[in-house]
Protein backbone atom coordinates (compact mmCIF):
# COMPACT_ATOMS: atom_id res chain seq x y z
CA UNK A 1 0.00 0.00 0.00
CA UNK A 2 2.80 2.49 0.69
CA UNK A 3 4.39 1.35 -2.37
CA UNK A 4 1.45 2.53 -4.42
CA UNK A 5 1.18 5.92 -2.53
CA UNK A 6 4.53 6.55 -3.82
CA UNK A 7 4.14 5.40 -7.32
CA UNK A 8 1.09 8.34 -7.11
CA UNK A 9 3.22 11.04 -6.06
CA UNK A 10 6.04 10.32 -8.06
CA UNK A 11 4.09 9.37 -11.49
CA UNK A 12 0.32 10.77 -10.71
CA UNK A 13 -1.73 9.06 -13.67
CA UNK A 14 -3.79 12.28 -14.13
CA UNK A 15 -4.63 15.65 -12.52
CA UNK A 16 -6.92 13.97 -10.27
CA UNK A 17 -4.84 12.28 -8.57
CA UNK A 18 -2.02 14.78 -8.30
CA UNK A 19 -4.43 17.22 -6.54
CA UNK A 20 -6.15 14.66 -4.15
CA UNK A 21 -2.52 13.29 -2.83
CA UNK A 22 -1.47 17.39 -1.99
CA UNK A 23 -5.21 17.64 -0.54
CA UNK A 24 -4.90 14.03 2.17
CA UNK A 25 -3.30 15.14 5.43
CA UNK A 26 -1.44 12.11 7.35
CA UNK A 27 -4.14 10.87 9.42
CA UNK A 28 -3.73 8.08 11.92
CA UNK A 29 -6.83 6.25 13.35
CA UNK A 30 -8.23 2.96 13.75
CA UNK A 31 -9.08 0.71 11.05
CA UNK A 32 -12.25 -1.66 12.25
CA UNK A 33 -11.92 -5.49 11.57
CA UNK A 34 -13.08 -6.62 8.68
CA UNK A 35 -11.74 -3.80 6.43
CA UNK A 36 -10.14 -4.56 3.64
CA UNK A 37 -6.63 -3.31 3.33
CA UNK A 38 -5.53 -5.41 -0.14
CA UNK A 39 -4.60 -3.76 -2.87
CA UNK A 40 -3.82 -4.88 -6.63
CA UNK A 41 -6.58 -7.36 -6.34
CA UNK A 42 -4.89 -8.95 -3.34
CA UNK A 43 -7.57 -9.06 -0.03
CA UNK A 44 -5.98 -7.86 3.09
CA UNK A 45 -8.68 -8.13 5.66
CA UNK A 46 -7.98 -6.98 9.17
CA UNK A 47 -8.90 -9.70 12.02
CA UNK A 48 -9.28 -7.00 14.31
CA UNK A 49 -9.38 -3.09 15.22
CA UNK A 50 -5.75 -1.66 14.20
CA UNK A 51 -4.59 1.99 14.86
CA UNK A 52 -2.48 2.57 12.26
CA UNK A 53 -1.65 5.36 9.86
CA UNK A 54 -3.78 5.63 6.60
CA UNK A 55 -2.90 5.37 3.48
CA UNK A 56 -6.02 6.61 0.96
CA UNK A 57 -9.27 8.30 1.47
CA UNK A 58 -11.02 5.23 1.49
CA UNK A 59 -8.97 4.35 5.22
CA UNK A 60 -9.33 7.84 6.21
CA UNK A 61 -13.05 7.42 5.64
CA UNK A 62 -13.35 4.55 7.67
CA UNK A 63 -11.08 5.86 10.70
CA UNK A 64 -13.97 8.03 11.55
CA UNK A 65 -14.35 10.75 13.27
CA UNK A 66 -11.50 10.07 16.22
CA UNK A 67 -8.58 10.09 13.27
CA UNK A 68 -5.92 12.34 13.83
CA UNK A 69 -4.48 14.70 11.42
CA UNK A 70 -0.73 14.32 12.45
CA UNK A 71 0.66 17.23 10.13
CA UNK A 72 -1.63 19.61 10.71
CA UNK A 73 -0.86 18.85 14.45
CA UNK A 74 2.53 18.65 14.00
CA UNK A 75 2.90 22.01 11.92
CA UNK A 76 0.39 24.09 14.38
CA UNK A 77 1.41 23.03 17.62
CA UNK A 78 5.20 23.73 16.45
CA UNK A 79 4.42 27.41 15.03
CA UNK A 80 2.53 27.98 18.10
CA UNK A 81 6.17 26.94 19.90
CA UNK A 82 8.05 28.84 17.44
CA UNK A 83 5.69 32.08 17.93
CA UNK A 84 5.67 31.70 21.81
CA UNK A 85 9.85 31.44 21.93
CA UNK A 86 10.66 33.99 19.16
CA UNK A 87 8.61 36.64 21.03
CA UNK A 88 9.74 35.84 24.54
CA UNK A 89 13.23 36.29 23.29
CA UNK A 90 12.87 39.32 22.05
CA UNK A 91 10.84 40.86 24.95
CA UNK A 92 13.76 40.04 27.02
CA UNK A 93 15.79 42.41 24.89
CA UNK A 94 13.11 45.45 25.54
CA UNK A 95 14.44 48.20 27.01
CA UNK A 96 13.96 51.90 27.05
CA UNK A 97 16.31 52.75 24.17
CA UNK A 98 15.01 53.25 20.38
CA UNK A 99 13.81 50.01 19.20
CA UNK A 100 16.10 48.41 16.08
CA UNK A 101 15.91 45.53 13.58
CA UNK A 102 13.73 42.73 14.42
CA UNK A 103 12.44 44.30 18.01
CA UNK A 104 11.42 47.12 16.32
CA UNK A 105 8.88 44.82 14.07
CA UNK A 106 7.82 43.18 16.69
CA UNK A 107 6.76 46.07 19.31
CA UNK A 108 4.75 47.24 15.88
CA UNK A 109 2.80 44.14 15.83
CA UNK A 110 1.93 44.32 18.94
CA UNK A 111 1.17 48.06 18.94
CA UNK A 112 -1.26 47.21 15.88
CA UNK A 113 -3.14 44.41 17.65
CA UNK A 114 -3.40 46.65 20.81
CA UNK A 115 -4.42 49.51 18.90
CA UNK A 116 -7.36 47.00 17.03
CA UNK A 117 -8.68 45.74 20.87
CA UNK A 118 -9.11 49.11 22.36
CA UNK A 119 -11.20 49.98 18.94
CA UNK A 120 -12.76 46.84 19.24
CA UNK A 121 -13.05 45.75 22.91
CA UNK A 122 -15.46 48.08 25.34
CA UNK A 123 -15.13 45.55 28.48
CA UNK A 124 -11.99 45.11 30.69
CA UNK A 125 -10.10 42.18 30.58
CA UNK A 126 -6.66 41.87 30.55
CA UNK A 127 -6.52 38.55 28.81
CA UNK A 128 -7.92 39.63 26.01
CA UNK A 129 -5.60 41.75 24.47
CA UNK A 130 -2.58 38.81 25.11
CA UNK A 131 -5.07 36.32 23.42
CA UNK A 132 -5.75 38.45 20.64
CA UNK A 133 -2.26 38.77 20.05
CA UNK A 134 -1.74 34.87 20.11
CA UNK A 135 -4.71 34.66 17.54
CA UNK A 136 -3.38 36.94 15.14
CA UNK A 137 0.52 35.47 14.77
CA UNK A 138 -0.31 31.83 15.55
CA UNK A 139 -2.84 32.19 12.21
CA UNK A 140 -0.73 34.57 10.15
CA UNK A 141 2.01 31.96 10.71
CA UNK A 142 0.29 28.55 9.90
CA UNK A 143 -1.51 30.55 6.67
CA UNK A 144 2.04 31.96 5.59
CA UNK A 145 3.43 27.99 5.22
CA UNK A 146 0.82 28.09 2.24
CA UNK A 147 3.55 30.49 0.99
CA UNK A 148 5.98 27.85 0.78
CA UNK A 149 6.27 25.51 -2.98
CA UNK A 150 3.46 23.03 -3.01
CA UNK A 151 5.94 20.51 -3.79
CA UNK A 152 8.84 21.08 -2.18
CA UNK A 153 7.93 19.59 1.58
CA UNK A 154 6.01 16.91 0.56
CA UNK A 155 8.91 15.46 -1.61
CA UNK A 156 11.24 15.87 1.27
CA UNK A 157 8.78 13.43 3.56
CA UNK A 158 9.35 11.45 0.89
CA UNK A 159 12.43 10.33 1.02
CA UNK A 160 11.73 9.92 4.54
CA UNK A 161 9.00 6.99 3.75
CA UNK A 162 6.33 9.76 5.06
CA UNK A 163 3.25 9.18 1.95
CA UNK A 164 1.16 12.66 3.24
CA UNK A 165 2.13 15.90 4.26
CA UNK A 166 0.09 19.15 4.38
CA UNK A 167 2.15 21.79 6.30
CA UNK A 168 -0.74 24.78 6.19
CA UNK A 169 -2.78 23.96 9.31
CA UNK A 170 -5.07 26.37 8.48
CA UNK A 171 -6.51 24.77 4.95
CA UNK A 172 -7.64 21.74 7.71
CA UNK A 173 -11.49 22.03 8.67
CA UNK A 174 -10.43 20.41 11.81
CA UNK A 175 -8.05 23.36 13.35
CA UNK A 176 -9.95 26.11 12.04
CA UNK A 177 -12.79 24.82 13.68
CA UNK A 178 -11.01 23.78 16.80
CA UNK A 179 -9.65 27.19 17.33
CA UNK A 180 -13.58 28.65 16.62
CA UNK A 181 -14.76 25.93 19.40
CA UNK A 182 -12.30 27.34 21.95
CA UNK A 183 -13.62 31.17 20.98
CA UNK A 184 -16.79 29.78 21.54
CA UNK A 185 -16.12 28.20 24.45
CA UNK A 186 -14.71 31.70 25.76
CA UNK A 187 -18.32 33.08 24.65
CA UNK A 188 -20.29 31.01 26.98
CA UNK A 189 -18.03 31.28 30.21
CA UNK A 190 -18.09 35.05 29.81
CA UNK A 191 -21.45 35.31 29.25
CA UNK A 192 -22.27 33.09 31.77
CA UNK A 193 -19.83 34.54 34.38
CA UNK A 194 -20.46 38.42 33.87
CA UNK A 195 -24.30 38.22 32.96
CA UNK A 196 -25.40 35.30 34.92
CA UNK A 197 -29.56 34.45 34.75
CA UNK A 198 -29.47 37.66 32.21
CA UNK A 199 -27.84 35.79 29.74
CA UNK A 200 -30.95 33.01 29.77
CA UNK A 201 -32.96 36.22 29.95
CA UNK A 202 -31.00 37.59 26.40
CA UNK A 203 -31.76 34.30 24.56
CA UNK A 204 -35.15 33.88 25.72
CA UNK A 205 -36.62 37.72 25.63
CA UNK A 206 -34.64 39.35 22.89
CA UNK A 207 -35.93 40.65 20.25
CA UNK A 208 -39.21 40.45 21.34
CA UNK A 209 -39.77 41.29 25.06
CA UNK A 210 -42.84 38.87 25.76
CA UNK A 211 -43.34 35.76 27.40
CA UNK A 212 -45.48 34.39 24.40
CA UNK A 213 -42.48 34.37 22.08
CA UNK A 214 -39.98 32.63 24.32
CA UNK A 215 -39.47 29.61 21.77
CA UNK A 216 -39.51 32.15 18.84
CA UNK A 217 -37.01 34.13 20.88
CA UNK A 218 -35.22 31.37 21.84
CA UNK A 219 -34.61 29.77 18.38
CA UNK A 220 -33.38 32.75 16.64
CA UNK A 221 -30.82 33.97 19.22
CA UNK A 222 -29.30 30.25 19.75
CA UNK A 223 -29.13 30.00 15.50
CA UNK A 224 -26.89 33.17 15.74
CA UNK A 225 -25.01 32.39 18.87
CA UNK A 226 -23.81 28.93 17.17
CA UNK A 227 -23.21 30.62 13.98
CA UNK A 228 -20.89 33.15 15.13
CA UNK A 229 -17.68 29.92 15.63
CA UNK A 230 -19.24 27.58 12.24
CA UNK A 231 -18.57 31.11 10.38
CA UNK A 232 -15.30 32.32 12.10
CA UNK A 233 -13.54 28.98 11.38
CA UNK A 234 -15.05 28.01 7.95
CA UNK A 235 -14.30 31.50 6.63
CA UNK A 236 -10.63 31.17 7.50
CA UNK A 237 -10.69 27.23 6.39
CA UNK A 238 -12.43 27.92 2.72
CA UNK A 239 -10.23 31.18 1.81
CA UNK A 240 -7.11 29.36 2.74
CA UNK A 241 -8.26 26.18 0.86
CA UNK A 242 -8.92 28.42 -1.93
CA UNK A 243 -5.46 29.94 -1.77
CA UNK A 244 -4.17 26.46 -1.60
CA UNK A 245 -6.01 25.29 -4.70
CA UNK A 246 -4.98 27.63 -6.67
CA UNK A 247 -0.81 27.26 -5.67
CA UNK A 248 -1.77 23.65 -6.47
CA UNK A 249 -3.05 24.49 -10.29
CA UNK A 250 -0.36 26.52 -10.74
CA UNK A 251 2.34 24.21 -10.01
CA UNK A 252 0.72 21.64 -12.01
CA UNK A 253 0.82 23.79 -15.18
CA UNK A 254 4.42 25.07 -14.46
CA UNK A 255 5.57 21.48 -13.64
CA UNK A 256 3.83 20.13 -16.96
CA UNK A 257 5.46 22.84 -19.11
CA UNK A 258 8.47 22.66 -17.89
CA UNK A 259 8.63 18.84 -18.21
CA UNK A 260 7.37 18.85 -21.61
CA UNK A 261 9.88 21.74 -22.86
CA UNK A 262 12.28 19.22 -21.33
CA UNK A 263 11.63 16.10 -22.19
CA UNK A 264 8.26 16.67 -24.67
CA UNK A 265 4.43 15.64 -25.32
CA UNK A 266 4.79 12.23 -24.23
CA UNK A 267 5.82 12.72 -20.56
CA UNK A 268 3.63 15.58 -19.96
CA UNK A 269 0.33 13.31 -20.99
CA UNK A 270 2.09 10.31 -18.47
CA UNK A 271 2.23 12.88 -15.76
CA UNK A 272 -0.84 15.07 -15.66
CA UNK A 273 -3.07 12.97 -18.06
CA UNK A 274 -4.08 14.00 -21.72
CA UNK A 275 -6.55 16.28 -20.18
CA UNK A 276 -4.18 19.15 -19.56
CA UNK A 277 -2.87 22.08 -21.85
CA UNK A 278 -5.19 20.70 -24.65
CA UNK A 279 -5.69 24.09 -26.31
CA UNK A 280 -1.99 25.18 -27.21
CA UNK A 281 -0.99 21.16 -27.58
CA UNK A 282 -3.67 20.88 -30.44
CA UNK A 283 -2.27 23.63 -32.08
CA UNK A 284 1.29 22.23 -31.60
CA UNK A 285 0.34 18.42 -32.84
CA UNK A 286 -1.01 20.13 -35.74
CA UNK A 287 2.02 22.08 -37.19
CA UNK A 288 3.51 18.53 -36.12
CA UNK A 289 1.61 17.20 -38.51
CA UNK A 290 2.04 19.45 -41.32
CA UNK A 291 5.42 19.50 -40.97
CA UNK A 292 5.92 15.70 -40.59
CA UNK A 293 3.74 16.07 -43.94
CA UNK A 294 6.24 18.11 -45.62
CA UNK A 295 8.70 15.60 -44.83
CA UNK A 296 7.53 13.04 -46.11
CA UNK A 297 6.51 15.28 -49.58
CA UNK A 298 10.75 15.80 -49.08
CA UNK A 299 10.22 19.47 -48.68
CA UNK A 300 12.38 19.67 -45.40
CA UNK A 301 14.92 17.26 -44.64
CA UNK A 302 14.52 14.43 -42.17
CA UNK A 303 17.21 16.33 -39.67
CA UNK A 304 15.53 19.89 -39.81
CA UNK A 305 11.87 17.79 -39.12
CA UNK A 306 13.09 16.66 -36.01
CA UNK A 307 14.65 19.65 -35.07
CA UNK A 308 11.76 21.63 -35.67
CA UNK A 309 9.54 19.34 -34.04
CA UNK A 310 11.82 19.19 -30.63
CA UNK A 311 11.87 23.19 -31.08
CA UNK A 312 7.94 23.14 -30.99
CA UNK A 313 7.83 21.25 -28.01
CA UNK A 314 10.44 22.77 -26.07
CA UNK A 315 8.48 26.22 -27.31
CA UNK A 316 5.52 24.51 -25.78
CA UNK A 317 6.50 23.81 -22.50
CA UNK A 318 8.41 26.82 -22.33
CA UNK A 319 5.39 29.21 -22.66
CA UNK A 320 3.59 26.88 -19.81
CA UNK A 321 6.48 26.82 -17.84
CA UNK A 322 7.27 30.43 -18.11
CA UNK A 323 3.46 31.08 -17.16
CA UNK A 324 3.13 29.06 -14.68
CA UNK A 325 6.01 30.77 -12.87
CA UNK A 326 4.98 34.00 -13.47
CA UNK A 327 1.43 33.33 -11.83
CA UNK A 328 3.43 31.84 -9.11
CA UNK A 329 4.88 35.05 -8.14
CA UNK A 330 1.74 36.93 -8.87
CA UNK A 331 -0.48 34.86 -6.74
CA UNK A 332 2.08 34.72 -3.71
CA UNK A 333 2.40 38.54 -3.72
CA UNK A 334 -1.51 38.75 -3.46
CA UNK A 335 -1.73 35.74 -1.28
CA UNK A 336 0.23 37.83 1.22
CA UNK A 337 -1.98 40.16 1.46
CA UNK A 338 -5.08 37.64 2.32
CA UNK A 339 -2.98 35.62 4.68
CA UNK A 340 -2.72 38.43 6.59
CA UNK A 341 -6.40 39.96 6.21
CA UNK A 342 -7.70 36.50 7.30
CA UNK A 343 -5.29 36.35 10.33
CA UNK A 344 -6.62 39.71 10.70
CA UNK A 345 -10.22 38.96 10.52
CA UNK A 346 -10.37 35.99 12.83
CA UNK A 347 -8.78 37.86 15.25
CA UNK A 348 -10.79 40.99 15.55
CA UNK A 349 -14.03 38.93 15.37
CA UNK A 350 -12.96 36.86 18.67
CA UNK A 351 -12.05 40.38 20.14
CA UNK A 352 -15.97 41.62 19.36
CA UNK A 353 -17.81 38.36 20.30
CA UNK A 354 -15.73 38.42 23.35
CA UNK A 355 -16.94 42.56 24.17
CA UNK A 356 -20.26 41.19 23.32
CA UNK A 357 -20.12 38.84 26.06
CA UNK A 358 -19.04 41.55 28.58
CA UNK A 359 -22.11 43.64 27.27
CA UNK A 360 -25.20 43.52 29.38
CA UNK A 361 -26.99 43.58 26.30
CA UNK A 362 -26.58 43.12 22.57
Amino acid sequence: MVNEGKMAVGNPTSTTAYIQHHLQNLVYGKLPAGFDRGTDGQSLILTEDTWTIAHGAAEVSAMGFWAIHLDSMAWSIGLGLCFCLFFRVYAAKISHDAPKGLTNFIELIVEFVDRSVKDSFTGVNKIVAPLALTIFVWVFLMNLMDLIPVDLIPMIFMTAGIEYQKIVPSTDPNITMGMALGVFVLMLYYNLRIKGVGFIKELTMHPFNHWAFIPVNLFMELVGLFAKPFSLGLRLFGNMYAGEMIFILIAMMFAAGAGTGLIGGGLNAYLFGEETNGLLWLVIFTLVCFIARQNLKDKISTPRTIATVLSLLTLGGGIFALGGGLMQWGWAIFHILVITLQAFIFMVLTVVYLSMAHEEEH
